[in-house]
């Protein structure tokens, strides 16, 4: 993905990136750093002043959305197997969807992206058709990273976090930066039984092994995808993972498994954990 600054060339990429023109007048008025300018969140009033406590100012919010047409793949009847075609469908809808929020957020300068959340809404246009949403906070930093390093990622664009403004703020903290977002798929076909495989289980607690395997080998593809982005970025981990199933619209048999969580890299050696204090309410 391309890096963007705040100059009409990085516009041009902006709108390259399919970021619409009403996007575009929206993020010119808010003006960042200017005397006047107001900016946008979707922080709450708490993890807006963590986050301002961590050194980051909140500087406007910013989306991106794709609505996709997921194409048909069928699997066959009693194996188990991955519907690729509908796993990368599904991926690059989401990637689409993030690059365009991303290119938002370069468009005012930013440093980085707080509170991302990527969803996934069905649309009346058809049952193949979705629309794929990422939202979040575009955040600047007060001062340069540790050692006079930018916040940005390896790859020159503004760091994205799923993660909320207290675990932002924990992280600073400790010694901790988010990379970015990391995220792998898979969706599968998990194998019809058959008749006698039915009738040999009726009345018996049993394990359908071949539906475990499936479930199992579905979750374990997505794990991977996603470590492997967290190895592009050259991350020290992950944090805040999510590993969730949709079934979406294409019935029983095909589930989607979605992994997704924010890599993180250290700001230096040492990583001070904030010891937590006692508070004590007053209303009774």
């Amino acid at each position: 993905m391309t890096v963007f600054d705040s100059s009409d060339g990085a516009a041009g990429d902006a709108a390259a990136q399919g970021v619409p023109a009403d996007a575009m007048r929206r993020l010119a008025e808010l003006r960042p750093g200017r005397p006047g300018s107001i900016f946008t969140s979707d922080l709450s009033v708490n993890e807006f002043l963590l986050v301002r406590e961590a050194g980051f100012r909140p500087i406007g919010l910013v989306l991106g959305s794709s609505i996709y047409h997921v194409g048909i793949q069928l699997g066959r009847w009693g194996k188990n197997q991955e519907l690729t075609t509908l796993s990368q469908a599904m991926y690059h809808a989401r990637e689409l969807a993030m690059t365009r929020m991303e290119a938002e957020a370069a468009q005012l300068g930013a440093d980085g992206i707080v509170g991302v959340r990527l969803s996934v809404e069905a649309r009346e246009f058809g049952n193949d058709i979705a629309e794929f949403i990422a939202i979040g906070t575009a955040v600047k930093a007060d001062q340069p990273a540790p050692g006079g390093g930018s916040w940005r990622n390896l790859k020159g664009q503004p760091f994205t976090s799923d993660l909320n403004g207290q675990d932002f703020w924990t992280l600073i903290r400790a010694g901790y930066a988010p990379l970015g977002m990391v995220m792998g798929t898979c969706v599968y076909h998990i194998a019809h039984r058959r008749m006698g495989q039915v009738l040999a289980g009726v009345g018996q607690n049993v394990e359908i092994e071949q539906f475990t395997q499936a479930l199992y080998d579905a979750r374990e593809l997505a794990m991977e995808r996603m470590q492997r982005e967290a190895e592009e970025l050259h991350a020290e981990g992950v944090v805040g993972v999510q590993l969730n199933a949709h079934n979406h619209r294409w019935g029983g048999h095909t589930t989607e498994f979605f992994a997704i969580g924010t890599a993180v890299r250290p700001l230096r050696e040492d990583h001070v954990i904030e010891r937590p204090a006692l508070v004590l309410g007053l209303d009774g």
